[in-house]
């Protein structure tokens, strides 16, 4: 299968290029970069030196639609909605990793992010979690990836959704994420001495452009309107995100009934870990991979559960969770190029 990827000079870029040169289905046949046009990938990514022969180029959509069977865009919010038609309406299955896709009332997508200017083609768009939406997917030719805050949120709290064991109006999310997630280009929230040894919260008060998208996804799992409380943090790492989510309970659980619902529920699905009883998620546990693994605590004195869910923002919260959209889309075993072993310590 031809792989293009347009936007290959970020984080996810490269993420997205470590996985697919050693995919046994994939052949990347093009990337893509303005600020590296001409040159080789190793320039832009010195851990692939030696790993492929691509070089980015900087031609425009139209030029290279005949290229590629499936293109990634890795591109900025508000690109996308630009680039991912020419592809789709080419013939080309289309991987969006924006934001640009994901919000299927547009009313909502301009109140946090701006004008959409393709609103015909976001009706085509399927949101892509594989272990709630497989099905859907697997018939789809446009997927909307999922952000990664929303992604470790909607997972940690989908068994629960449908049931009535809680009260979906309680819902509180506190997430921690590496500085990864804020992208390559240079802000000065995230250079080093801005973050190296300190720790905050930011975007508080319902700020947060991802929010809506959880509270889409929430929504539909639960038939009824879910709104959250969500604060992010910035971690002084890497890459990662450790959500904790607190939910109060209608009546008294233990955590042995919520372990049972949350295995019934993931069974079968090979990149979630529901952890032992009294065993929490640690984001070293999932570096580099596309696990999501999954915490569970009960709070007596507040009757309250307690959810914590892990992931690496840039596998299971970008590019893994692509490449398993990807892999569904064109027929292939769902784990295909994704069975890495987590890189620790």
């Amino acid at each position: 299968m031809k792989i293009g990827i347009y936007g290959a000079s970020g984080y996810t870029g490269q993420e997205l290029l470590r996985l697919l040169i050693r995919h046994p289905m994939a052949e990347v046949s093009f990337v893509t970069s303005r600020k590296f046009a001409g040159k080789p990938v190793f320039e832009a990514h010195p851990s692939l030196f030696g790993l492929t022969a691509l070089r980015f180029s900087d031609a425009p959509p139209e030029d290279l639609v005949r290229s590629a069977e499936v293109v990634f865009l890795a591109l900025p919010h508000g690109t996308s909605m630009d680039i991912a038609p020419v592809f789709f309406q080419a013939g080309a299955k289309v991987i969006d990793l924006s934001a640009d896709f994901r919000l299927a009332d547009l009313s909502v997508y301009e109140q946090w992010y701006g004008k959409h200017r393709s609103p015909d083609v976001v009706a085509e768009a399927v949101y892509g979690i594989p272990e709630l939406w497989r099905d859907e997917i697997g018939k789809a030719c446009f997927i909307a990836n999922p952000g990664c805050y929303p992604t470790s949120v909607i997972l940690g709290l989908a068994p629960l959704c449908g049931t009535d064991l809680i009260d979906r109006t309680s819902i509180v999310v506190d997430s921690k994420s590496g500085t990864s997630g804020a992208g390559r280009e240079p802000q000065m929230g995230s250079l080093f001495c801005e973050v190296d040894e300190g720790f905050k919260a930011y975007k508080i008060g319902g700020q947060h452009r991802h929010l809506p998208e959880m509270e889409q996804a929430l929504t539909r799992l639960s038939g009824d309107r879910v709104t959250i409380s969500f604060t992010p943090h910035l971690l002084p790492v890497s890459r990662g995100i450790l959500s904790t989510i607190y939910v109060d309970l209608v009546h008294s659980r233990q955590v042995e009934d919520l372990r049972e619902l949350y295995s019934e529920f993931y069974r079968g699905e090979p990149f979630i870990r529901i952890y032992p009883k009294g065993m929490s998620p640690n984001l070293l546990s999932v570096r580099g991979t596309n696990f999501c693994d999954i915490g569970l605590f009960i709070d007596p004195r507040a009757n309250r559960a307690v959810i914590v869910s892990a992931i690496d923002n840039l596998v299971k919260g970008a590019a893994g969770q692509a490449i398993q959209n990807m892999n569904l889309i064109c027929g292939f075993p769902e784990e295909t190029g994704l069975n890495m072993v987590p890189l620790f310590p």
